[in-house]
């Protein structure tokens, strides 16, 4: 049979007692075991109790400490106090259910150390006062140091993406077909002229810099690289409202998220120098300097390209060998800045003369060749008597004087039957010297 617990029972009483005290006991024990210290504050009276464990935490002994609200508010550090008093007395007014905040406070040896404080009011009067206030103290220092090194991480990567030319970004492609830009570095200011945030919040905002001939291309090597989750590496154009026409360059790695949504880490730099100096190296290897025609190495690529446009049964094409007469008196006599002139003058009055499939090259020296695409040997030599017409009416001028000077020309048909292009070189060539034989300023046509 139980005993009552009634106040007529006062053994029960002492038992119930003694029993609460013991649960309070190892609660404490449970709770200083864990690193955290227990406090109770009578919110009247200013004074404040501190546990064992409260006080080992800052490295004080059990009897070092004054139990005085003002003297514990010196222990926490000056740039944390507003804030911890302010969220304490929200607390005391019932604009919170419970008080939590993280503070510095000063420890045994003057050093401070990072804890979160958490309590609530467990006693108030009629008139919703708070009486009394209870909480705990942990020691989160490590977390923060951990919280620190990590930010510390982020900053210098952040600084690293925003430093180096070029953008950084993060973009999610969803199983729905939705998409979007998930991160992009400050780099895209100049990569497209957009801010953060901007490309954030509408990705079509990029699109829309793409050039329109490099959108689809854009768009079908996404997906490609989305399907088969292999690099994606691409140099296309954009058009932006202040630079103008520039050439990009996209380096990016896919990964498949266990939704089946595609997440794309990537890197866009601007290569629009380096495609300037490409084209100028393609430039240098096929375009002679000076007259800025085609140079014999891609001249006789473009006449290859027609021979065999020739053996696929096109029509006839015409090839001229053309030689400024007496060249050599003219940088003897005049310097060869002079002849550099006559050269280049020449050189521009061919182009001019030119149809959209012609082509011109320098051959060498002053010996040039010209390819009339469909030509035949009839229209071939009305092509040449304008060009010969117009050089020795339209002479060059050096040193403010017209210089006169003639040209000779030779003529052959490019044949199905010729195996290389040296034949119909061969044939031109051989036109060109019966033309320089008979007297110059003259146009002569194979015969063989």
């Amino acid at each position: 049979m139980m005993k009552s617990t009634s106040p007529e029972n006062p053994a029960s009483d002492t038992s119930l007692q003694a029993f609460g005290t013991i649960a309070e006991s190892r609660l404490e024990l449970a709770i200083e075991g864990s690193g955290t210290g227990v406090w109770d504050r009578n919110i009247v009276t200013g004074r404040i109790h501190y546990s064992r464990g409260w006080k080992a935490l800052l490295g004080y002994a059990p009897n070092d400490l004054t139990d005085g609200i003002e003297e514990s508010y010196t222990r926490i550090h000056p740039d944390d106090l507003a804030y911890v008093q302010a969220e304490m007395q929200a607390h005391f007014d019932q604009h919170t259910d419970s008080y939590a905040v993280e503070h510095r406070i000063r420890c045994r040896d003057d050093s401070y150390k990072w804890v979160c404080s958490r309590g609530r009011v467990s006693q108030r009067d009629e008139h919703g006062n708070a009486l009394r206030m209870t909480g705990t103290t942990t020691d989160v220092s490590d977390i923060h140091a951990l919280a620190e090194r990590l930010q510390q991480s982020v900053d210098l990567i952040t600084n690293l993406t925003n430093t180096v030319p070029g953008m950084f970004y993060q973009y999610l492609i969803a199983p729905d077909g939705s998409a979007g830009y998930r991160y992009v570095s400050t780099g895209i200011q100049d990569i497209f002229e957009l801010a953060p945030e901007q490309a954030i919040g509408d990705d079509q905002l990029i699109d829309a810099r793409l050039h329109p001939d490099d959108l689809e291309l854009w768009q079908t090597s996404l997906q490609t690289c989305t399907a088969t989750l292999q690099p994606w590496h691409l140099d296309y154009r954009v058009l932006l409202p202040v630079q103008g026409l520039r050439w990009r360059n996209v380096n990016a790695r896919p990964t498949r998220l266990p939704d089946g949504s595609t997440q794309w880490h990537g890197f866009i730099t601007d290569i629009t120098e380096r495609k300037r100096l490409d084209i100028e190296l393609r430039e240098f290897a096929t375009t002679d300097y000076l007259t800025r025609l085609p140079n014999r190495r891609h001249f006789l690529t473009c006449l290859r390209e027609e021979l065999a446009r020739i053996h696929r049964g096109q029509p006839s094409t015409a090839v001229l060998m053309c030689d400024l007469d007496h060249f050599k008196n003219i940088n003897d006599t005049h310097g060869h800045a002079a002849g550099d002139l006559v050269l280049a003058h020449f050189a521009g009055m061919l182009q001019e003369q030119l149809r959209v499939n012609d082509t011109a090259g320098r051959i060498g020296g002053e010996e040039f060749a010209i390819v009339l695409s469909g030509a035949t040997l009839a229209s071939a030599t009305l092509f040449a008597e304008r060009v010969r017409q117009r050089m020795a009416s339209q002479p060059p001028m050096v040193t403010g004087q017209p210089l006169v000077v003639t040209v000779s020309i030779g003529i052959a048909v490019m044949l199905a039957s010729d195996i290389h292009v040296e034949a119909v070189l061969s044939r031109s060539d051989r036109a060109l010297y019966r033309a320089k034989e008979a007297g110059r300023d003259r146009i002569e046509t194979a015969v063989d």
